[in-house]
């Protein structure tokens, strides 16, 4: 149980840290409104994207919020890095961007494991 506990604790901070406060403080760069051009999208798609990640790394890391409503964070999460890998390589073609979303789904994946492991009683 303490095993997963840190674990739990040390992916989701991870995911808070990448998907949360990093986009909270570079989302208005002009680098960041670049890369969302670059790939096609509007640039009222990133200010969106960058709520919903922020208000979904938030949902992750409290405590004691309803199980439902950081499963829905998860899935959001889960969608964001497989698109954003499709993004990537249709734009781009196979290089280390178009995976480095599945390297940080995979971050996503252990803490939703140990998360499901910390709360099989709820």
């Amino acid at each position: 149980m303490k095993k997963n506990k840190i674990a739990y604790w040390i992916t989701t901070s991870l995911i808070f840290l990448m998907e949360g406060v990093m986009p909270a403080l570079t989302s208005q760069t002009k680098l960041a409104k670049e890369g969302i051009s670059h790939l096609g999208y509007p640039e009222y798609f990133g200010n969106a994207l960058v709520v919903f990640k922020v208000l979904g790394a938030l949902i992750l890391i409290i405590p004691k919020l309803p199980r439902k409503l950081k499963e829905l964070a998860y899935a959001g999460f889960t969608f964001n890095f497989l698109f954003a890998c499709i993004s990537h390589g249709a734009i781009d073609g196979v290089n280390f961007q178009t995976f480095f979303p599945l390297i940080v789904l995979a971050i996503l994946s252990t803490s939703y494991y140990n998360y499901t492991k910390l709360n099989t009683n709820n």
